[in-house]
């Protein structure tokens, strides 16, 4: 007989943290996080957007500074360190489930579009952390049309999720949970 599998935590023998999958989600995620922080340091402190910005890139493309203390679109905008650290604290717990899904995954697309969702969420919760909101500054418009102003992180989250919400079509109902 052999001994329990620490990382193992059901029936189904299916792991908990490292699975089939895995080091494809650590190699994106890692990719994803370090493309989006060089991006905001970049900016930050090389260029000096707050001092420098804003820029017009294109006729459809500014890229502004702008300090989300909310979370996707500006929503529940949080002041206090307390609200700070609630969105942090749920940034942490949510990047965990959302790992353990990829680990237990056996779909190479569904661990793609995981990895993607996990690299925003770190992205997003390292500036939360390191500034107390996190950095946008992409900001898209055309004629009378405004887009919200966002960063690498948030396209890599948007990715994800169209990837999962493919993933949900693809092959029928509830394969995304498979």
């Amino acid at each position: 007989m052999s001994e329990p599998n620490s990382v193992m935590t059901d029936q189904t023998n299916r792991p908990l943290f490292w699975g089939r999958f895995s080091s494809l989600v650590f190699l994106i995620v890692l990719t994803g996080v370090i493309l989006d922080q060089v991006s905001k340091l970049w900016l930050l402190f090389s260029f000096d957007l707050g001092l420098n910005g804003p820029v017009s890139a294109l006729p459809f493309l500014d890229i502004v500074l702008v300090w989300n203390r909310g979370i996707s679109y500006g929503l529940f905008q949080q002041n206090s360190d307390l609200g700070r650290w609630l969105l942090a604290g749920i940034t942490v717990v949510i990047t965990i489930g959302l790992w353990i899904w990829s680990a237990r995954c056996q779909s190479r697309w569904l661990a793609v579009a995981l990895a993607f969702v996990i690299s925003g969420a770190v992205g997003n919760g390292i500036d939360r952390l390191a500034y107390g909101a996190v950095v946008d500054f992409i900001y898209f418009h055309v004629g009378t049309f405004s887009w919200y102003v966002f960063n690498l992180a948030d396209v890599w989250i948007v990715a994800g999720v169209a990837c999962l919400l493919y993933d949900s079509f693809r092959i029928g109902p509830n394969s995304a949970v498979k």
